[in-house]
This record gives structure tokens, C-alpha cells and sequence, in this order.
């Protein structure tokens, strides 16, 4: 299985290391904020979320004095002090993946007396993310096609756990199963309204996968939290039925494929796609500015036939269902009522 997620850390061991990665990963700002956003909030407006103990004036639980006006320092430092009532999460701390400031301090994320955010966040979840990851909430600002999880209820915590996880980037799920476990209904929308295909309902039904989806790798054609190709692909693919040939619009296809395939009009050895030498693919696609584009005659994601072969294509914007109409033979295959009349072929190579 492979898992494109460059850069994946783990907390180096003792105090002294576990300072230097902290002080690269929290937000100096938000730190110098701490004082001022732990305070207890009026109440007017209402708060959204109270802390128990201090809605039940139990100031002596966290604090070394019971006086609301004076309570003192508090009786230990966080996480430990939070640990005492909220133990569950110590199991949630011991997971092979952690966020830097939840093994700190539980305060650089959660008010403890009272928040206009629910949990006791101290600023909006994707804001508050963005104190110390701005690089990311970033990209999906800029980005010309964004992520709808990015700014669904839940935002990060979508995909991410706060706390910790079992699974590296802190997601709360692998991450094939959290991108097929959310696109797994019929009429989900992309962020500009377009139609979204049923992914888990088409790799159910379809079991010849696509080496990325059969590697469980998602990330190898897309960008989770933005980008600037059309269906948040992570390099160049035409988005259209026609196209003229340029290599570069087709650069996430060769980067595993090899572009002499489809690029060199004879050859007996870089694709078994060929009339003897004459080298379909070429045929296909150097069409001028009709060149039929890799999803006229493969799926991408699955496919019941070998090769990716489609059983048809939606053509146009009514809908309608182009059949490909392909027929496998030994040596070659036959197309028949499609994009043209019947057509047959055999790659075994003439005298």
C-alpha cells in the first residue's frame, strides 16, 4: 500500500526535544494571546459551552483557592490537571500519532471556564486551526477548486483528529476509507454545485481498480485540501471529451504511464493498443483539436473490463451515454457503433 504523505512526523522523545518541535508548531501569537483567552467570558453575550465545575462555582477542583475573585494559580499544570476528570483522553495521548499542543497543553486550544464556541474552543475551529497551520487554511482560500470538507460542519475535524490518532497526519480514518466513506451517496455536491459520482457504490460495483485505488492511495491524483485542477487533481488532466495533445495537459496521467506511448505513431512494443505497428493510441489522441482525451475509452477511478476499458461515456452536458461497445479478442479487440463504425484490430505485428 502506498501512502503519499510526504513530510509525516513523529514527537521526537524527551522534554527538551518535545520544546523545539513545539516551538515550531505552535503559533507564537496564539501563545502570547493564552492570558487574555482563558479568562472567564461575560455573560452577555451567553457563552455557547460552560466548563462544569466553574459554572458550578468550583473554583478549588483546578485552582489552589476556592474565592471566584481570587482563585489562585492552579493546583497543576496541563494536560494533567484536564486528566484528572477527563481520562479518557490519556488513551487518546498514548496513540502513535499526537498534536503538539494537546500533549502540552490542553489551553492553547479550550477555554476552561467558559467559550463562544461549543467544547470550549477558544476561537471558530478552522480559524483556531489556522493560528498555527495558516498555510493550509491558505491554500484552500486560494485555491481555484476547493475541498467541500474544508469548510463543511465538522471543517478539520472532518478528517482530523485534535487530540490524537492511530493513523499518521492525526486522521481519523485511513485514508481510503475516509475518502470512499464520505463519498458514498448518490447526489453530493462539489464546492461549485457540480454532481459528484457515488465512488464507494462504483468501486463496489466495478472490481478491475485503478493502480491508485487498488494501492488505496487517493492522494496520488488528489489534493485534499485544495487545488487549482479541476476535480481537486494534483497536476494536469483535460477535463473535456476533445482535446489537442500536449504532454503537459496530461502530466498526472504520465506520471506513471510513459509518454512515448502515446506520442509515437509506430511501435511494436510500447502498447499492445495497435493495429500491427500503427499505434492506436497515437491515432486516438493526435486528432488536432479533437483528440479524444483519456476518459473517452477509460475509467479512472474502476471499470468492469481489463485495461479500464468503458462500458461508455457520458457525452455532452444532457447525460446521454456514449457505449463504447468494446469487444476483447486474443490479439487486439473490436469497437463497434461508437465514435465510429466497426473497428477491428490485432497487435500482432504484420510481415
Amino acid at each position: 500500500m502506498t501512502l503519499r504523505m510526504p513530510g509525516s512526523w513523529r514527537l521526537p522523545h524527551g522534554r527538551g526535544a518535545l520544546a523545539v518541535v513545539l516551538a515550531l508548531a505552535i503559533s507564537p501569537a496564539l501563545l502570547a494571546q493564552a492570558p487574555q483567552r482563558l479568562a472567564p467570558r461575560p455573560d452577555s453575550p451567553p457563552p455557547v459551552s460552560t466548563h462544569a465545575p466553574f459554572a458550578a462555582g468550583e473554583c478549588k477542583l483546578c485552582h489552589q483557592s476556592a474565592d471566584p475573585k481570587r482563585p489562585g494559580p492552579v493546583v497543576k499544570a496541563s494536560p494533567g490537571l484536564c486528566l484528572d476528570c477527563h481520562d479518557e483522553f490519556a488513551q487518546v495521548l498514548n496513540r502513535p500519532h499526537t498534536h503538539a499542543p494537546a500533549r502540552q497543553d490542553c489551553m492553547l486550544c479550550h477555554n476552561p471556564h467558559n467559550a463562544a464556541q461549543p467544547k470550549l474552543l477558544l476561537g471558530e475551529p478552522r480559524a483556531l486551526c489556522a493560528g498555527c497551520h495558516a498555510n493550509v487554511v491558505a491554500l484552500d482560500q486560494k485555491a481555484k477548486v476547493r475541498h467541500v470538507a474544508m469548510s463543511a460542519p465538522g471543517q478539520c475535524s472532518n478528517c482530523h483528529n485534535a487530540h490524537g490518532s492511530a493513523v499518521a497526519r492525526l486522521l481519523v480514518a485511513l485514508p481510503f476509507d475516509l475518502c470512499v466513506n464520505c463519498h458514498n451517496r448518490d447526489g453530493r455536491l462539489d464546492a461549485s454545485g457540480r454532481k459528484l459520482q457515488n465512488i464507494k457504490a462504483w468501486l463496489d460495483a466495478n472490481k478491475v481498480w485503478h493502480g491508485p485505488v487498488a494501492d488505496k492511495d487517493c492522494s496520488g491524483c488528489h489534493a485534499a485540501h485544495g487545488s487549482d485542477q479541476f476535480r481537486l487533481l494534483t497536476a494536469n488532466y483535460p477535463a473535456e471529451f476533445y482535446a489537442p495533445y500536449d504532454a503537459r495537459n496530461y502530466a498526472l496521467c504520465f506520471g506513471c504511464h510513459n509518454e512515448k506511448a502515446y506520442s509515437t505513431p509506430q511501435t511494436t512494443t510500447l502498447t499492445n493498443f495497435r493495429d500491427g505497428a500503427r499505434n492506436l493510441h497515437y491515432v486516438h489522441l493526435q486528432q488536432g483539436t479533437r483528440g479524444r482525451t483519456c476518459r473517452a475509452c477509460h475509467e479512472v477511478h474502476a471499470s468492469s473490463q481489463a485495461h479500464h476499458i468503458r462500458d461508455g461515456v457520458p457525452y455532452g452536458t444532457s447525460g446521454w451515454i456514449l457505449k463504447i461497445n468494446f469487444t476483447k479478442a486474443a490479439d487486439g479487440g473490436t469497437c463497434d457503433k461508437t465514435c465510429h463504425t466497426k473497428k477491428t484490430y490485432s497487435s500482432r505485428a504484420t510481415p
